[in-house]
């Protein structure tokens, strides 16, 4: 029997909270006054009317390139409200990567901060469709730059719209979203995001973590993310539980906020856990209301020291991916096993453990490729924007390929074993070896590059490793040099790490790189660590 989707769109499960709990505590920024569930839904109201009267109509697309920000979450819920698209944009993405991103959705209307606008300016030719970019106030002085064509307009105007209650036909198969994930052998993917997809990404937080009414989530993570804004936000609603926004992580205050704003759930990510556990430990640590936390992912040595430390005794992981939701969670009464994603849920999701290069399923215990696909219409990625052929790849035997290796054990429990593609994971963000290489051959110097994933020391994070054939004709850049050349084309977080000068790139007979020989080469004796010299990148 297929589920009831008469509710599912973000500005529906706004609206019910808010008839049904409209005086209970919602969400707060930082510091800021709390929001009850009937403020918040006349606030999304309010921003969606405006966006209505500025020209955004159904199926327009709509660019939030912001801090995280209550703002963000208003225009978000406002656009889903009138059948608007929000495409969440990286706030590091400048140069061809923002290019990109903004060419793919061929967005009018953008939400930019203000310390943004310079990315922009410099690439305003390269973003014909980009007609008009609202600017929030920060409350200081700003030099904006000129705009030969793009009008810069107050996002002021943006939060006095009427707060009349929105009609429009939103349904469960409408895009919701667009979210851009990274590529390896071309540009970031825009991943088209149904609202039958957005809405069970938070439903499985709400499962997953057994949130409830009496519930506060800490959420740092951005909003730009899925983590941030549909696993910890999306769930929190659904719950009918409230949360505390902070613009960035900080672990020197992690525990500080979670004790100030008695967090009963949050989420750490990737390096997250080690940043936290590397500040200085205190008698009042484990004086905390945290009764769950999502790391993913974690090590079990990692998992005690944040159970010891900080009292805390539930801990939770899944698998998941923007373009296939989050079809395996651990259930709530599972053991903690450091490494486990959980079961599969089948009511929505069907997964398997296949070889990856027959797509034929493999034995329990074997590790394999996870392959999934969904169980009922959108809810999953309807496709990758303009890129009809990048969709048809992925979904190859009419299973989507994650990439990532697993395995099933006897119990049906899944493990994640590592990434199969060439996609690099840095600190939370997925980077794009492609646009990395790209950027690096339009030096002079650089005839060959090829970016890949590395770990700096034994089971540390990935690092991004740049493996350079030099130009004889040119001359000889410094590492820093080329460095200094990356960071104003893209994001921080994707500047290598490690450079690599090699007289050659290992390629196939067809001329495809052979990454993985680069891989398993690793780092040498000749390789330039940036950290290791001093180097500091840019933001």
């Amino acid at each position: 029997m297929a589920a009831d989707k008469s509710d599912w769109t973000i500005g529906q499960v706004l609206a019910r909270q808010a008839r049904e709990r409209p005086d209970s505590r919602f969400i707060q920024f930082e510091d800021g006054p709390a929001l009850t569930y009937g403020e918040a839904h006349r606030a999304a109201n309010s921003m969606g009317n405006a966006y209505s009267g500025a020209g955004v109509g159904a199926g327009d697309h709509v660019v939030l390139m912001l801090h995280n920000r209550l703002e963000y979450l208003w225009s978000w819920i406002g656009l889903s409200r009138i059948g608007a698209v929000t495409v969440a944009v990286n706030t590091a993405y400048k140069g061809r990567f923002l290019t990109h991103v903004l060419t793919n959705c061929r967005a009018r209307i953008a939400v930019v901060e203000p310390e943004f606008l310079p990315w922009l300016a410099e690439i305003e030719d390269t973003i014909p469709d980009l007609a008009v970019v609202y600017v929030p106030s920060d409350g200081a002085d700003v030099d904006r730059p000129d705009f030969r064509r793009i009008e810069i307009r107050s996002f002021d105007t943006l939060l006095h719209g009427p707060d009349d209650e929105i009609h429009a036909d939103v349904t469960y198969s409408d895009i919701g979203m667009i979210m851009f994930t990274s590529g390896t052998t071309g540009p970031s993917k825009g991943v088209l995001m149904p609202n039958g997809h957005l809405h069970l990404i938070g439903t499985s937080m709400h499962l997953a973590m057994r949130l409830e009414p009496d519930d506060r989530y800490y959420i740092c993570m951005p909003l730009f993310h899925a983590q941030g804004i549909l696993m910890q936000t999306y769930g929190t609603m659904l719950a009918g539980g409230s949360a505390v926004l902070m613009k960035t992580f900080k672990a020197s205050t992690w525990i500080d906020d979670v004790r100030k704003y008695q967090i009963t759930a949050t989420n750490l990510l990737g390096a997250m856990n080690d940043f936290v556990l590397s500040q200085p430990a205190r008698p009042d640590d484990a004086d905390n209301k945290l009764r769950i936390l999502c790391a993913l992912p974690v090590t079990n040595d990692t998992m005690l020291a944040l159970q010891n430390r900080f009292g805390v005794h539930k801990f939770t992981e899944l698998f998941g991916m923007t373009e296939c939701n989050l079809p395996v969670f651990r259930p709530f009464d599972a053991p903690n096993e450091a490494g486990c994603s959980g079961k599969v849920w089948d009511e929505f999701f069907e997964v398997i453990i296949a070889h990856p290069d027959t797509d034929e399923e493999l034995p329990v215990g074997e590790v394999g490729e996870i392959l999934v696909r969904p169980k009922e219409p959108f809810c999953f990625m309807q496709g990758y924007n303009g890129m009809p052929d990048r969709t048809v790849e992925t979904w190859r035997n009419f299973w989507f390929h994650t990439g990532d290796a697993g395995r099933f054990d006897e119990r049906g429990f899944l493990w994640y074993i590592d990434r199969i593609k060439d996609t690099i994971r840095r600190r939370g963000e997925n980077i794009s070896s492609y646009e990395v290489e790209a950027v690096l051959l339009e030096h002079e110097a650089v005839a060959e590059a090829a970016a890949v994933a590395v770990k700096a020391e034994m089971g540390g994070e990935d690092e991004v490793l740049a493996c350079i054939v030099l130009n004889p004709d040119a001359p000889r850049p410094e590492p820093a040099a080329l460095l200094d050349f990356c960071t104003p084309r893209m994001p921080y977080f994707a500047v290598p790490r490690f450079i690599e000068f090699v007289d050659e790139i290992p390629k196939t007979p067809s001329s495809k790189i052979q990454k993985n020989k680069l891989r398993e080469r690793g780092l040498t004796d000749t390789t330039w660590d940036r950290e290791a010299a001093g180097y500091k990148v840019r933001r």
